[in-house]
Protein backbone atom coordinates (compact mmCIF):
# COMPACT_ATOMS: atom_id res chain seq x y z
CA UNK A 1 0.00 0.00 0.00
CA UNK A 2 3.07 2.17 -0.43
CA UNK A 3 4.66 4.29 2.50
CA UNK A 4 2.99 6.46 5.51
CA UNK A 5 4.09 9.10 7.46
CA UNK A 6 3.44 8.35 11.18
CA UNK A 7 4.36 10.79 14.06
CA UNK A 8 7.26 10.13 15.55
CA UNK A 9 6.64 9.84 19.04
CA UNK A 10 2.92 8.05 18.44
CA UNK A 11 2.76 4.58 20.15
CA UNK A 12 0.72 3.35 17.21
CA UNK A 13 1.47 2.34 13.86
CA UNK A 14 1.25 2.49 10.28
CA UNK A 15 -2.48 0.97 10.51
CA UNK A 16 -3.64 3.42 12.24
CA UNK A 17 -2.13 6.05 10.53
CA UNK A 18 -3.72 4.70 7.15
CA UNK A 19 -7.27 4.77 9.24
CA UNK A 20 -6.74 8.08 10.11
CA UNK A 21 -6.44 9.64 7.06
CA UNK A 22 -9.30 7.50 5.09
CA UNK A 23 -11.92 9.28 7.67
CA UNK A 24 -11.77 12.56 8.12
CA UNK A 25 -15.03 12.86 9.47
CA UNK A 26 -16.27 13.73 12.30
CA UNK A 27 -13.47 14.50 14.90
CA UNK A 28 -14.82 11.92 17.31
CA UNK A 29 -12.28 9.37 18.33
CA UNK A 30 -13.98 6.74 20.20
CA UNK A 31 -14.88 7.35 23.55
CA UNK A 32 -12.97 6.92 26.23
CA UNK A 33 -14.60 4.08 28.00
CA UNK A 34 -14.43 1.81 25.07
CA UNK A 35 -10.65 2.47 24.75
CA UNK A 36 -10.71 1.10 28.48
CA UNK A 37 -12.52 -1.78 27.74
CA UNK A 38 -10.50 -2.55 24.83
CA UNK A 39 -7.39 -2.93 26.96
CA UNK A 40 -9.11 -5.12 29.39
CA UNK A 41 -10.12 -7.24 26.69
CA UNK A 42 -6.72 -7.20 25.40
CA UNK A 43 -5.59 -8.24 28.89
CA UNK A 44 -8.02 -11.13 29.22
CA UNK A 45 -7.22 -12.29 25.62
CA UNK A 46 -3.41 -12.12 26.62
CA UNK A 47 -3.84 -13.57 30.09
CA UNK A 48 -5.77 -16.90 28.59
CA UNK A 49 -3.49 -17.12 25.57
CA UNK A 50 -0.45 -16.97 28.29
CA UNK A 51 -2.20 -19.71 30.38
CA UNK A 52 -3.17 -22.11 27.60
CA UNK A 53 0.47 -21.92 27.06
CA UNK A 54 0.38 -20.19 23.65
CA UNK A 55 2.02 -17.37 24.35
CA UNK A 56 5.30 -19.09 25.66
CA UNK A 57 4.72 -22.15 23.53
CA UNK A 58 6.40 -23.51 20.23
CA UNK A 59 4.10 -21.25 17.90
CA UNK A 60 5.49 -18.12 16.21
CA UNK A 61 8.32 -16.28 17.51
CA UNK A 62 7.23 -17.29 21.28
CA UNK A 63 7.55 -14.56 24.11
CA UNK A 64 9.91 -14.43 27.12
CA UNK A 65 7.97 -14.54 30.63
CA UNK A 66 9.50 -10.79 31.21
CA UNK A 67 7.97 -10.06 27.54
CA UNK A 68 4.30 -11.56 28.78
CA UNK A 69 4.63 -9.74 31.90
CA UNK A 70 5.23 -6.31 29.66
CA UNK A 71 2.65 -7.63 27.28
CA UNK A 72 0.37 -7.48 30.26
CA UNK A 73 1.35 -4.66 31.80
CA UNK A 74 0.73 -2.36 28.20
CA UNK A 75 -2.73 -3.99 28.41
CA UNK A 76 -3.51 -3.01 31.61
CA UNK A 77 -2.31 0.58 30.87
CA UNK A 78 -4.73 1.00 28.13
CA UNK A 79 -6.92 0.06 30.58
CA UNK A 80 -6.46 2.60 32.80
CA UNK A 81 -6.96 5.10 30.34
CA UNK A 82 -2.67 5.67 30.29
CA UNK A 83 -3.15 5.83 26.34
CA UNK A 84 -6.57 7.70 25.28
CA UNK A 85 -4.67 10.04 23.41
CA UNK A 86 -2.71 7.24 21.39
CA UNK A 87 -6.68 6.60 19.91
CA UNK A 88 -7.44 9.23 16.98
CA UNK A 89 -9.24 6.97 14.64
CA UNK A 90 -12.54 8.76 14.31
CA UNK A 91 -15.83 6.63 15.14
CA UNK A 92 -17.01 6.54 11.40
CA UNK A 93 -14.62 4.45 10.06
CA UNK A 94 -14.49 0.34 8.94
CA UNK A 95 -17.85 -0.92 10.17
CA UNK A 96 -16.45 -3.65 12.43
CA UNK A 97 -14.09 -1.55 14.14
CA UNK A 98 -10.64 -3.18 12.52
CA UNK A 99 -8.87 0.16 12.34
CA UNK A 100 -9.40 0.68 16.21
CA UNK A 101 -8.79 -2.97 17.07
CA UNK A 102 -5.39 -2.65 15.30
CA UNK A 103 -4.84 0.73 16.90
CA UNK A 104 -5.14 -1.10 20.14
CA UNK A 105 -2.91 -4.13 18.70
CA UNK A 106 -0.13 -1.41 17.80
CA UNK A 107 -0.32 0.68 21.16
CA UNK A 108 -0.09 -2.24 23.17
CA UNK A 109 2.81 -3.97 21.30
CA UNK A 110 4.79 -0.86 21.32
CA UNK A 111 4.18 -0.02 24.76
CA UNK A 112 5.05 -3.59 25.84
CA UNK A 113 8.19 -3.81 23.68
CA UNK A 114 9.62 -0.42 25.33
CA UNK A 115 8.61 -2.03 29.24
CA UNK A 116 10.62 -5.30 28.38
CA UNK A 117 13.49 -2.96 26.84
CA UNK A 118 12.92 -2.91 23.62
CA UNK A 119 12.91 -0.47 20.84
CA UNK A 120 9.88 0.22 19.81
CA UNK A 121 10.63 1.99 16.65
CA UNK A 122 12.29 -0.58 15.49
CA UNK A 123 10.83 -2.41 11.99
CA UNK A 124 11.32 -5.86 13.40
CA UNK A 125 8.25 -6.32 16.45
CA UNK A 126 9.72 -8.64 18.95
CA UNK A 127 6.05 -8.54 20.35
CA UNK A 128 4.02 -8.33 17.45
CA UNK A 129 0.76 -6.82 17.44
CA UNK A 130 -0.80 -9.62 15.18
CA UNK A 131 0.95 -12.43 16.13
CA UNK A 132 0.78 -11.83 19.65
CA UNK A 133 -1.80 -9.06 20.90
CA UNK A 134 -3.96 -10.27 18.55
CA UNK A 135 -3.13 -14.05 19.28
CA UNK A 136 -6.60 -16.23 18.70
CA UNK A 137 -9.05 -13.49 17.61
CA UNK A 138 -10.30 -11.42 15.05
CA UNK A 139 -11.55 -7.64 15.34
CA UNK A 140 -15.11 -9.45 14.39
CA UNK A 141 -15.64 -10.88 17.91
CA UNK A 142 -13.20 -8.18 20.12
CA UNK A 143 -14.29 -5.61 18.73
CA UNK A 144 -18.09 -6.31 19.68
CA UNK A 145 -17.18 -7.73 23.25
CA UNK A 146 -15.10 -4.49 24.15
CA UNK A 147 -18.37 -2.84 23.43
CA UNK A 148 -20.80 -4.82 25.46
CA UNK A 149 -18.04 -4.48 28.21
CA UNK A 150 -17.70 -0.99 28.43
CA UNK A 151 -21.59 -0.24 28.13
CA UNK A 152 -22.29 -3.06 31.20
CA UNK A 153 -19.36 -1.03 32.84
CA UNK A 154 -20.49 2.20 32.79
CA UNK A 155 -24.47 1.28 33.51
CA UNK A 156 -22.90 -0.10 36.82
CA UNK A 157 -20.20 2.72 37.56
CA UNK A 158 -21.96 5.73 36.54
CA UNK A 159 -25.83 5.46 35.49
CA UNK A 160 -27.07 2.58 38.05
CA UNK A 161 -25.44 4.63 41.16
CA UNK A 162 -26.76 8.53 39.68
CA UNK A 163 -30.69 6.71 38.98
CA UNK A 164 -30.26 5.65 42.77
CA UNK A 165 -29.44 9.19 44.05
CA UNK A 166 -32.45 10.64 41.89
CA UNK A 167 -34.85 8.17 43.17
CA UNK A 168 -33.68 8.67 46.77
CA UNK A 169 -33.83 12.10 46.25
CA UNK A 170 -37.84 11.99 45.51
CA UNK A 171 -38.49 9.39 47.86
CA UNK A 172 -36.87 11.83 50.66
CA UNK A 173 -39.52 14.20 49.00
CA UNK A 174 -42.17 12.22 48.92
CA UNK A 175 -42.20 11.59 52.60
CA UNK A 176 -41.57 14.52 54.07
CA UNK A 177 -44.45 16.09 51.68
CA UNK A 178 -47.31 13.96 52.17
CA UNK A 179 -49.45 16.03 54.74
CA UNK A 180 -49.95 18.29 52.01
CA UNK A 181 -53.16 18.62 49.70
CA UNK A 182 -53.15 19.71 46.51
CA UNK A 183 -55.57 19.44 43.09
CA UNK A 184 -55.14 16.85 40.81
CA UNK A 185 -54.93 16.74 37.84
CA UNK A 186 -55.71 15.33 34.16
CA UNK A 187 -55.55 16.07 30.66
CA UNK A 188 -54.16 19.54 32.58
CA UNK A 189 -58.17 19.45 33.98
CA UNK A 190 -59.05 19.78 37.66
CA UNK A 191 -58.92 16.51 38.97
CA UNK A 192 -59.62 15.10 42.38
CA UNK A 193 -57.25 15.96 45.63
CA UNK A 194 -54.20 14.01 45.70
CA UNK A 195 -51.22 14.84 48.35
CA UNK A 196 -48.20 16.15 46.78
CA UNK A 197 -46.31 13.35 48.51
CA UNK A 198 -48.18 11.08 47.06
CA UNK A 199 -47.54 12.70 43.47
CA UNK A 200 -43.73 12.62 44.70
CA UNK A 201 -44.19 9.25 45.34
CA UNK A 202 -45.16 7.67 41.83
CA UNK A 203 -41.71 9.83 40.46
CA UNK A 204 -39.85 7.89 42.87
CA UNK A 205 -41.41 4.56 41.54
CA UNK A 206 -40.82 5.61 38.22
CA UNK A 207 -36.80 6.04 38.90
CA UNK A 208 -37.51 2.62 41.03
CA UNK A 209 -38.26 1.34 37.48
CA UNK A 210 -35.57 2.49 35.71
CA UNK A 211 -33.21 1.17 38.13
CA UNK A 212 -34.42 -2.31 37.02
CA UNK A 213 -34.40 -1.20 33.35
CA UNK A 214 -30.70 0.03 33.54
CA UNK A 215 -29.69 -3.48 35.13
CA UNK A 216 -31.99 -5.06 32.37
CA UNK A 217 -29.79 -3.27 29.63
CA UNK A 218 -26.52 -3.99 31.51
CA UNK A 219 -27.70 -7.85 31.76
CA UNK A 220 -28.37 -6.99 28.06
CA UNK A 221 -25.19 -7.41 27.05
CA UNK A 222 -23.63 -9.81 29.22
CA UNK A 223 -22.42 -12.61 26.69
CA UNK A 224 -19.51 -12.12 25.24
CA UNK A 225 -18.51 -12.64 21.35
CA UNK A 226 -15.01 -13.56 21.79
CA UNK A 227 -13.91 -17.09 20.79
CA UNK A 228 -15.66 -17.05 17.74
CA UNK A 229 -13.09 -15.04 15.84
CA UNK A 230 -13.70 -14.15 12.13
CA UNK A 231 -17.05 -16.04 11.41
CA UNK A 232 -18.28 -17.40 14.34
CA UNK A 233 -16.29 -20.33 13.82
CA UNK A 234 -13.30 -19.74 16.49
CA UNK A 235 -10.56 -20.47 13.90
CA UNK A 236 -7.60 -19.74 14.73
CA UNK A 237 -8.60 -19.76 18.82
CA UNK A 238 -8.40 -22.09 21.20
CA UNK A 239 -11.54 -24.14 21.95
CA UNK A 240 -11.35 -22.96 25.74
CA UNK A 241 -10.18 -18.91 24.93
CA UNK A 242 -13.98 -17.89 24.72
CA UNK A 243 -14.93 -19.35 27.89
CA UNK A 244 -11.60 -18.49 29.65
CA UNK A 245 -11.54 -14.52 28.73
CA UNK A 246 -15.02 -14.05 29.72
CA UNK A 247 -13.76 -15.33 33.11
CA UNK A 248 -11.16 -12.93 33.18
CA UNK A 249 -13.05 -10.07 32.22
CA UNK A 250 -15.62 -11.05 35.07
CA UNK A 251 -13.11 -11.54 37.63
CA UNK A 252 -11.82 -8.08 36.62
CA UNK A 253 -14.90 -5.88 36.50
CA UNK A 254 -16.90 -7.72 39.12
CA UNK A 255 -19.32 -8.21 36.05
CA UNK A 256 -21.00 -11.87 35.67
CA UNK A 257 -19.79 -11.85 31.34
CA UNK A 258 -19.74 -15.10 29.97
CA UNK A 259 -18.95 -16.86 27.03
CA UNK A 260 -21.65 -16.12 24.20
CA UNK A 261 -24.28 -19.38 23.44
CA UNK A 262 -24.04 -19.24 20.39
CA UNK A 263 -20.71 -17.47 18.46
CA UNK A 264 -22.66 -17.54 15.61
CA UNK A 265 -25.26 -15.08 16.61
CA UNK A 266 -22.86 -13.21 18.68
CA UNK A 267 -20.92 -12.54 15.96
CA UNK A 268 -23.34 -11.71 13.54
CA UNK A 269 -25.92 -9.61 15.29
CA UNK A 270 -26.24 -6.99 18.03
CA UNK A 271 -29.70 -7.44 18.94
CA UNK A 272 -28.15 -6.96 22.71
CA UNK A 273 -27.07 -4.29 22.43
CA UNK A 274 -30.31 -2.98 20.78
CA UNK A 275 -31.89 -4.52 23.70
CA UNK A 276 -29.67 -2.78 25.96
CA UNK A 277 -30.10 1.03 24.17
CA UNK A 278 -34.11 0.17 24.50
CA UNK A 279 -34.10 0.21 28.30
CA UNK A 280 -32.03 2.60 28.05
CA UNK A 281 -34.80 4.78 26.05
CA UNK A 282 -37.09 3.94 28.28
CA UNK A 283 -34.74 5.13 30.87
CA UNK A 284 -34.58 8.53 28.64
CA UNK A 285 -38.46 8.55 28.02
CA UNK A 286 -38.94 8.50 32.31
CA UNK A 287 -36.84 11.22 33.22
CA UNK A 288 -38.48 13.66 30.23
CA UNK A 289 -41.50 12.70 31.86
CA UNK A 290 -40.42 13.24 35.53
CA UNK A 291 -38.34 16.46 34.95
CA UNK A 292 -41.20 17.88 32.75
CA UNK A 293 -43.99 17.48 35.25
CA UNK A 294 -41.79 19.18 37.99
CA UNK A 295 -41.22 21.56 35.50
CA UNK A 296 -44.69 22.22 35.04
CA UNK A 297 -45.18 22.01 38.81
CA UNK A 298 -42.54 24.95 39.67
CA UNK A 299 -44.60 27.38 36.74
CA UNK A 300 -45.06 30.84 38.08
CA UNK A 301 -44.45 31.83 40.29
CA UNK A 302 -47.44 34.07 40.31
CA UNK A 303 -49.29 33.31 37.44
CA UNK A 304 -48.55 29.64 37.76
CA UNK A 305 -48.85 26.29 39.69
CA UNK A 306 -46.08 27.21 41.71
CA UNK A 307 -46.97 23.97 43.92
CA UNK A 308 -43.08 23.16 44.16
CA UNK A 309 -40.41 25.58 44.19
CA UNK A 310 -37.26 25.24 42.08
CA UNK A 311 -33.86 26.59 43.27
CA UNK A 312 -33.02 29.72 41.55
CA UNK A 313 -29.97 28.62 39.70
CA UNK A 314 -29.34 31.55 36.83
CA UNK A 315 -31.36 34.45 35.63
CA UNK A 316 -33.64 33.71 33.12
CA UNK A 317 -33.85 36.47 30.57
CA UNK A 318 -31.61 38.94 29.03
CA UNK A 319 -34.83 41.09 28.60
CA UNK A 320 -37.02 40.14 31.62
CA UNK A 321 -35.20 41.04 34.72
CA UNK A 322 -36.00 38.88 37.91
CA UNK A 323 -36.81 36.18 35.62
CA UNK A 324 -35.84 33.06 36.98
CA UNK A 325 -35.90 29.36 34.30
CA UNK A 326 -36.50 25.59 35.18
CA UNK A 327 -33.14 25.40 33.57
CA UNK A 328 -32.06 21.98 35.11
CA UNK A 329 -35.08 20.06 34.15
CA UNK A 330 -34.84 21.68 30.42
CA UNK A 331 -31.54 19.99 30.71
CA UNK A 332 -32.49 16.84 31.35
CA UNK A 333 -34.99 17.06 28.83
CA UNK A 334 -32.48 17.33 26.35
CA UNK A 335 -30.29 15.19 27.41
CA UNK A 336 -33.14 12.97 26.61
CA UNK A 337 -34.07 14.00 23.31
CA UNK A 338 -30.73 13.30 22.40
CA UNK A 339 -30.56 9.52 23.56
CA UNK A 340 -33.97 9.12 22.12
CA UNK A 341 -32.71 9.84 19.06
CA UNK A 342 -29.43 7.56 19.31
CA UNK A 343 -32.10 4.87 20.21
CA UNK A 344 -32.89 5.67 16.16
CA UNK A 345 -29.80 5.26 15.63
CA UNK A 346 -29.01 1.89 17.39
CA UNK A 347 -32.43 0.49 16.14
CA UNK A 348 -31.03 1.14 12.11
CA UNK A 349 -27.42 -0.15 12.69
CA UNK A 350 -28.49 -3.38 14.30
CA UNK A 351 -31.84 -4.38 11.90
CA UNK A 352 -29.35 -3.17 8.61
CA UNK A 353 -26.33 -3.54 9.63
CA UNK A 354 -26.20 -7.56 10.57
CA UNK A 355 -25.86 -9.19 7.49
CA UNK A 356 -24.57 -12.84 7.25
CA UNK A 357 -21.80 -13.22 9.56
CA UNK A 358 -20.86 -9.66 10.74
CA UNK A 359 -22.52 -6.37 11.75
CA UNK A 360 -21.03 -3.96 9.75
CA UNK A 361 -21.95 -0.37 12.09
CA UNK A 362 -20.54 -1.54 15.12
CA UNK A 363 -18.67 1.58 15.84
CA UNK A 364 -21.53 4.09 15.64
CA UNK A 365 -23.39 1.76 17.54
CA UNK A 366 -21.05 2.05 20.61
CA UNK A 367 -20.57 5.54 20.36
CA UNK A 368 -24.38 6.09 20.22
CA UNK A 369 -24.97 3.72 23.62
CA UNK A 370 -21.86 5.08 25.52
CA UNK A 371 -22.65 8.41 24.71
CA UNK A 372 -26.79 7.97 26.08
CA UNK A 373 -25.55 6.29 29.31
CA UNK A 374 -22.45 9.33 29.80
CA UNK A 375 -25.79 11.55 29.45
CA UNK A 376 -28.06 10.60 31.54
CA UNK A 377 -25.66 9.64 34.06
CA UNK A 378 -23.99 13.06 34.15
CA UNK A 379 -27.96 14.77 33.09
CA UNK A 380 -29.81 13.24 36.26
CA UNK A 381 -26.67 13.90 38.81
CA UNK A 382 -27.03 17.06 37.66
CA UNK A 383 -31.10 17.25 37.79
CA UNK A 384 -30.30 15.77 41.70
CA UNK A 385 -27.65 18.31 42.70
CA UNK A 386 -29.35 21.13 41.71
CA UNK A 387 -32.64 20.55 41.58
CA UNK A 388 -34.41 17.91 43.26
CA UNK A 389 -32.39 18.21 46.35
CA UNK A 390 -32.96 21.72 47.47
CA UNK A 391 -36.64 22.24 45.75
CA UNK A 392 -39.42 23.08 48.50
CA UNK A 393 -43.08 22.55 48.95
CA UNK A 394 -45.07 25.77 48.66
CA UNK A 395 -48.48 24.70 50.83
CA UNK A 396 -50.13 27.67 50.16
CA UNK A 397 -50.61 26.97 46.56
CA UNK A 398 -51.00 23.32 46.66
CA UNK A 399 -54.06 24.19 48.86
CA UNK A 400 -55.73 27.37 47.50
CA UNK A 401 -57.04 25.43 44.68
CA UNK A 402 -58.60 22.34 46.43
CA UNK A 403 -61.44 23.97 48.28
CA UNK A 404 -62.16 25.54 44.57
CA UNK A 405 -62.02 22.72 42.12
CA UNK A 406 -65.31 21.93 40.77
CA UNK A 407 -63.97 17.51 40.50
CA UNK A 408 -64.48 17.31 44.40
CA UNK A 409 -68.37 17.11 43.35
CA UNK A 410 -67.12 13.41 42.56
CA UNK A 411 -67.12 11.87 46.24
CA UNK A 412 -70.82 12.86 46.28
CA UNK A 413 -71.19 10.24 43.37
CA UNK A 414 -72.04 7.67 45.78
CA UNK A 415 -74.31 9.82 47.50
CA UNK A 416 -76.53 11.95 45.03
CA UNK A 417 -75.69 9.69 42.20
CA UNK A 418 -73.39 10.93 39.01
CA UNK A 419 -76.24 12.68 37.02
CA UNK A 420 -77.26 14.92 40.00
CA UNK A 421 -73.39 15.60 40.69
CA UNK A 422 -72.92 16.74 37.14
CA UNK A 423 -75.25 19.25 37.38
CA UNK A 424 -74.20 20.92 40.85
CA UNK A 425 -70.54 21.14 39.38
CA UNK A 426 -72.10 22.78 36.26
CA UNK A 427 -74.06 25.06 38.92
CA UNK A 428 -71.12 25.78 40.80
CA UNK A 429 -69.06 26.68 37.61
CA UNK A 430 -71.66 29.51 36.47
CA UNK A 431 -72.01 30.70 39.40
CA UNK A 432 -68.48 31.40 40.92
CA UNK A 433 -69.80 29.10 44.07
CA UNK A 434 -67.91 25.92 45.65
CA UNK A 435 -69.31 22.96 45.77
CA UNK A 436 -69.51 22.76 49.08
CA UNK A 437 -71.61 26.13 49.10
CA UNK A 438 -74.05 24.94 46.75
CA UNK A 439 -74.74 21.89 48.70
CA UNK A 440 -75.64 23.84 52.02
CA UNK A 441 -77.49 26.54 50.25
CA UNK A 442 -79.34 24.06 48.46
CA UNK A 443 -79.69 21.18 51.37
CA UNK A 444 -78.62 18.33 49.19
CA UNK A 445 -77.14 16.53 52.66
CA UNK A 446 -76.63 16.84 55.80
CA UNK A 447 -73.82 18.65 57.15
CA UNK A 448 -72.10 16.17 58.90
CA UNK A 449 -72.51 13.94 55.58
CA UNK A 450 -71.50 17.17 53.48
CA UNK A 451 -68.10 17.35 56.00
CA UNK A 452 -67.30 13.97 55.57
CA UNK A 453 -67.93 13.50 51.94
CA UNK A 454 -65.95 16.85 51.17
CA UNK A 455 -62.93 15.99 53.29
CA UNK A 456 -60.09 16.63 50.83
CA UNK A 457 -57.85 14.25 52.89
CA UNK A 458 -60.11 11.75 52.77
CA UNK A 459 -60.07 11.56 48.84
CA UNK A 460 -56.68 11.01 48.68
CA UNK A 461 -57.17 7.30 50.22
CA UNK A 462 -59.37 4.51 49.27
CA UNK A 463 -62.53 3.68 51.58
CA UNK A 464 -65.38 1.73 52.06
Amino acid sequence: MGEVQVPAEAYYGAQTQRAVENFPISGWPLPSPLIHAMGLVKLACAQANYDLGKLTGSGKSPLTEEQVQALLQACREVAEGRFDNEFPVDVFQTGSGTSSNMNCNEVIANRAIELSGGDRFAAEKPIHPNDHVNMGQSTNDTFPTAIHVAVARQIHLRLIPALEKLRASLAEKATAWDKIIKIGRTHLMDATPIRLGQEFSGFARQIELSLERARAAASAVYELPVGGTAVGTGINTHPEFGRRVAEVLAKETDIPFVEAANHFEANAQRDGLVASHAMLRTIATTLFNVANNIRWLGCGPRCGFYEVKLPTRQPGSSIMPGKVNPVMNESLMQVAARVLGNDQTLTLAGAAGGQFQLNIMMPVMGHATLESIQLLASGTDAFVEFCTKDMEPNPEACEAAVEKSLAMVTSLNPLIGYENAAKLAKKAFETGKTIRELCREEGILPEDTLREALDPWRMTEPHA
